[in-house]
């Protein structure tokens, strides 16, 4: 089974006097949970957008799936994103006027220009699943911080993506949301098998990750395994 993520050699430079990652490689398998640690200006952030495909490396090839995006023009890579990857970001924008329905909905819309087949009941059950059932028809502003989140986790998956990238996704909630995000995120990983690259700055969030991976100065540093704790 292919990798959900692979970075080979990858090299990005903004001008030719700042080079921001230095030849990265690094692999997310089909599956896994793997987070990504290191200081402000480790080049974490680039490393997402390339992932993403929100950006192109200046040398070296980003694998997402098994396709290999080095050859794809940006059509291409806006339907790849739209088809294999699903985003959770430290906050969670939500589109306000939307309700929670509307707002899982949003990557089929974006997509398809409507609800895919199957998105609406997907995405209903998704809410369920992550404890708004109550909630479903609720809007973004009549939820709270962690309820909020806990959509944008459904908005991420009701596509059934191979990888979600996860940017600080606790980041902004107190102990017990983050928590329940956790949780959350490493449920659908057994039950769906999605991959997930979670950026963090917490120890404690690395440490129930399957993975631990670390970039300092644009450079990845030998990885070890973590607890993985459920």
């Amino acid at each position: 089974m292919a990798d959900a993520l692979r970075l080979e050699g990858v090299v990005k430079d903004f001008g030719p006097a700042a080079r921001v990652l230095h030849g990265v490689d690094m692999s997310v398998g089909a599956g896994e949970v793997v987070s990504l640690m290191g200081p402000s200006g480790s080049g974490k952030s680039t490393l997402l957008n390339l992932a993403g495909l929100l950006d192109r490396p200046t040398s070296g090839r980003v694998v997402i799936d098994g396709v290999d995006t080095s050859s794809l023009d940006d059509a291409g890579l806006t339907q790849l994103r739209g088809l294999k990857l699903g985003f959770i970001f430290q906050f969670h924008h939500l589109l306000p006027a939307f309700t929670s329905l509307e707002n899982v909905l949003l990557p089929s819309w974006g997509q398809h220009g409507a609800p895919a087949p199957g998105a609406r009941e997907r995405a209903t059950a998704l809410l369920r699943d992550v404890g708004l059932g109550e909630r479903i028809d609720y809007m973004a502003t009549q939820l709270s911080g962690g309820q909020a989140q806990r959509v944008a986790v459904a908005r991420a998956l009701v596509h059934q993506p191979a990888l979600v990238l996860a940017d600080e996704p606790t980041g902004n909630l107190d102990t017990e949301s983050s928590a329940e995000v956790l949780a959350l995120m490493r449920r659908f990983n057994r039950e769906l098998g999605t991959a997930f690259l979670v950026v963090t700055h917490d120890p404690r969030i690395a440490a129930r990750c399957d993975r631990s991976l670390e970039i300092v100065d644009g450079k990845m540093r030998p990885e070890g395994p973590t607890g993985g704790v459920a």
